[in-house]
């Protein structure tokens, strides 16, 4: 059951950068948003369209230089980076084409992580882990540091890792990228599953019009604007 009120809610966000300066460079222009809860989109367009900047900007990795972003109703625009960071380990769980594992711990400590600095105790967060590491049908491979894991394995304690904290939104960029079509597939069903029976809201973001065809909504985005929106019957 979709909320009224958007998880992400942006309004006329742009983003520079060399603000004032000769070779001062706009990225994105004017973009109007919103995303509700459990909604599965995908953010599509070509290498420099501005889907990565967009991605960075909705993980709370970067900040708008004009415009509005409200996530889960409260605005962005005046936290510090401390703030910042707080919710970006509380609300957003993050899925990255390289995979992002510290190389040197197993794979329930890489999962167990973000619960480590969201303060959650070390009984709690390892069942937790467990948990989550079963989940995403890696329970035979928990002990294993990513030098020993496959790539769709690495993605899918990747996976894991992000709902540790139950975040809001799970934000995955080019997550099938590193992977072979079979593999990709895999990746894919169980995104299908933590949309379908567990209700996240998953924000995709992918150079492939395949890939986006598979969410309940696709944004096309080029040159720095969203050009069509599936949800609204497609051309802006």
């Amino acid at each position: 059951m979709k909320r009224s009120e958007p998880v992400i809610h942006m309004q006329s966000v742009t983003k520079k950068y060399y603000v004032g300066e000769p070779n001062e460079l706009q990225i994105l222009f004017d973009i109007g948003l919103d995303i509700c809860e459990g909604e599965f989109v995908s953010i599509v367009g070509a290498s420099g369209s501005g889907k990565s900047t967009l991605m960075n900007i909705i993980g709370l990795l970067d900040r708008p230089t004009e415009g509005e972003y409200l996530l889960n109703g409260t605005t962005t625009r005046v936290m510090d980076d401390k703030a910042l960071s707080r919710i970006r380990n509380k609300e957003i769980g993050f899925v990255f084409q390289n995979f992002n594992l510290i190389p040197k711990i197993s794979a329930l400590k890489n999962v167990e992580m973000p619960m480590m600095y969201a303060g959650v105790s070390q009984k709690k967060r390892t069942q937790r882990a467990m948990e989550l590491i079963e989940l995403v049908g890696m329970g035979d491979r928990y002990t294993h540091d990513p030098a020993r894991l496959s790539g769709g394995q690495k993605q899918r304690v990747a996976i894991a890792r992000a709902m540790a904290n139950d975040p809001s939104i799970i934000l995955a960029d080019e997550p099938t990228g590193a992977l072979d079509t079979k593999t990709g597939r895999m990746v894919m069903d169980l995104f299908h599953e933590l949309h379908d029976k567990q209700g996240k809201t998953i924000v995709l973001i992918t150079h492939s019009p395949e890939l986006a065809a598979e969410t309940e909504r696709m944004l096309t985005i080029s040159d720095g604007r969203i050009i069509a929106d599936s949800a609204k019957g497609g051309a802006l």
